[in-house]
């Protein structure tokens, strides 16, 4: 698997080239940095950006996922321990702080950490001090520290959920990264590398490109899950292929879109009248909660969805151009939408 630092970054919209002179003037100084971004953005690829042009740029650059620990195992991971301070801790363990010395720690997830690991953090970004855990030494590290999130930070810790001093700490440069929906200019040539490589997974002489429909699809598409989910639709596209003699043409755009995929029911708790005992008879007839409206959000709005499809088809007599331009919609939204409810 390919490092950060060995994945090209790739882009020339001006929402894109602006975060990347950004993070450029960012790398200058040696201070903590925030990356902001929704998932499958880049902030990692931004993260090592920021070292590897960083005076800092030959030490380590060490990364941890706060997120994939738990609370004890992450201050474990990042400030180490010492032998027996805890069930199963026979020897001493150097934390990542001490091994990006010199270097940079790239913190992804930092959202998630406790209070706790917060306190110490802080400690650490303002006087390059900490303990390991269960020792009382007091150790000195040199560290670059970038943290990276998909959350609104300052709205966490006005909830309490995240240290306003270390907020404050972090933010000398907050860098934050548009979503691909903001980068339509850069859909197609991202599409372009992910079929590149592809194909040359696929042993392929030369990569065919795409089909006029699936580069509409593709323009067309919102991309929630931003450019992993991208990369995903189109490597599977060129799985899918024949061959590699013919463009490459569009498939479904959700993979779990089924007829048979499962519904997840939240089920409604009943709960007794305030005020009633336990030994008050109830009322005659059985008891009925009130209406409350719709109960399924998704399910609500793909039956109005469905409905406003079908009485645009009957007014356009069936003819989906006509009605892609009656709804202003593009054709192949319209097409997507009718898959989507089984309208085709």
């Amino acid at each position: 698997m390919s490092s950060p630092q060995d994945q090209p970054i790739i882009g020339e919209s001006p929402a894109f080239l602006e975060v990347i002179d950004q993070a450029s003037r960012a790398a200058k100084h040696e201070r903590p940095v925030l990356v902001i971004g929704e998932r499958g953005t880049g902030k990692e690829l931004i993260a090592a950006r920021l070292h590897f042009l960083s005076p800092r740029w030959e030490g380590n650059f060490i990364q941890v996922n706060c997120a994939a620990l738990t609370e004890s195992l992450l201050e474990s991971e990042l400030f180490g321990h010492e032998a027996g301070s805890f069930t199963g801790a026979t020897n001493k363990r150097v934390g990542r702080f001490e091994e990006a010395h010199g270097g940079t720690l790239f913190m992804d997830e930092i959202a998630t950490c406790s209070m706790s690991a917060q306190e110490k953090i802080l400690r650490i970004t303002e006087y390059g001090t900490f303990q390991r855990v269960g020792g009382n030494k007091v150790l000195t590290v040199d560290v670059r520290l970038i943290g990276a999130t998909n959350i609104d930070l300052p709205s966490a810790a006005d909830a309490g959920e995240f240290r306003h001093d270390l907020l404050d700490r972090l933010a000398l440069d907050v860098i934050t990264l548009p979503p691909l929906r903001a980068r339509r200019e850069d859909i197609i040539l991202l599409a372009f590398h992910f079929g590149q490589r592809a194909a040359h997974d696929r042993d392929w002489a030369s990569f065919p490109g795409f089909s006029g429909d699936m580069i509409e699809a593709l323009q067309d598409h919102d991309w929630p899950g931003n450019i992993r989910e991208l990369k995903n639709v189109v490597e599977r596209a060129v799985w899918h292929a024949e061959d590699e003699f013919e463009p490459v043409h569009i498939v479904e755009l959700d993979p779990f879109r089924s007829p048979w995929r499962p519904k997840t029911a939240s089920p409604v708790r009943q709960q007794e009248p305030v005020g009633r005992q336990d030994n008050e008879p109830s009322s005659s007839g059985p008891v009925t909660s009130p209406a409350l409206g719709p109960t399924d959000y998704n399910e609500t709005v793909a039956k109005l969805e469905k409905d406003l499809l079908q009485k645009a088809l009957k007014a356009n007599k069936h003819n989906q151009r006509d009605t892609a331009v009656y709804l202003n919609l593009t054709y192949h939204q319209l097409r997507h939408q009718l898959k989507k409810h089984d309208l085709l």
